[in-house]
C-alpha cells in the first residue's frame, strides 16, 4: 500500500482539545476503534511503546510526535493528524529529551517492515521549510489532506 493511502481526511482533527499525551492517545485510540481501524488493545499498546520508545521529533521548522504501536494491535493501516489546541510534552526519539508540540500523527503500520520508510518520510516533510508553512497555515482538514496526498 502507498503511503498516501493511508491518509484519510475523516481522520483529521485540528482543534483536538487534550491537555496532556495520555489524553491525546485516548481521545485518538477512541475515535480509531470507532472507525474501526484499531483493536481493543490499542490504547495500552500505545503508551506502553511510547514509554519504552519516545516518538517527538524537533525538527527546524517544527517539533512533531508521531506516535505508533506494535502491528498487532492495528487492523487496517492509517495515518490520524491531530493538532491539539495547546502544546503537550513529549520525550524525542533516541535521547528522551523533552519537547513541546501540538502536532501529532498516529501511525497505523500492519507491516512492520514499511515502519522505517514512513518514519523517514515524515522527517523529510518536516524538514521541508515550504511545506511547514504549508501544514502550518491549512486551517480545514481538505487542505492539510491534499497537503499530505500531493506530498506523500
Amino acid at each position: 500500500m502507498p503511503y498516501r493511502e493511508m491518509f484519510d481526511p475523516e481522520l483529521i482533527s485540528l482543534e483536538m482539545d487534550a491537555t496532556s499525551k495520555e489524553a491525546a492517545f485516548e481521545l485518538a485510540a477512541c475515535t480509531l476503534l470507532k472507525k474501526g481501524l484499531v483493536k481493543e488493545s490499542y490504547l495500552s499498546g500505545l503508551v506502553t511503546r511510547e514509554e519504552s520508545f519516545p516518538t517527538g521529533l524537533i525538527t527546524q521548522y517544527l517539533n512533531i510526535a508521531l506516535p505508533h504501536t506494535d502491528s498487532e494491535h492495528i487492523i487496517r493501516p492509517f495515518v490520524m493528524i491531530v493538532r491539539l489546541k495547546e502544546e503537550v510534552t513529549f520525550e524525542q526519539m533516541g535521547d528522551n529529551q523533552a519537547m513541546k508540540t501540538k502536532d501529532l500523527f498516529f501511525l497505523g503500520i500492519k507491516d512492520g517492515k514499511k515502519q522505517a520508510g514512513l518514519l523517514a518520510l515524515f522527517m523529510d516533510l518536516f524538514m521541508r521549510e515550504n511545506f511547514v508553512k504549508e501544514y502550518i497555515s491549512a486551517d480545514n482538514p481538505a487542505k492539510i489532506y491534499q497537503l499530505f496526498e500531493t506530498n506523500a
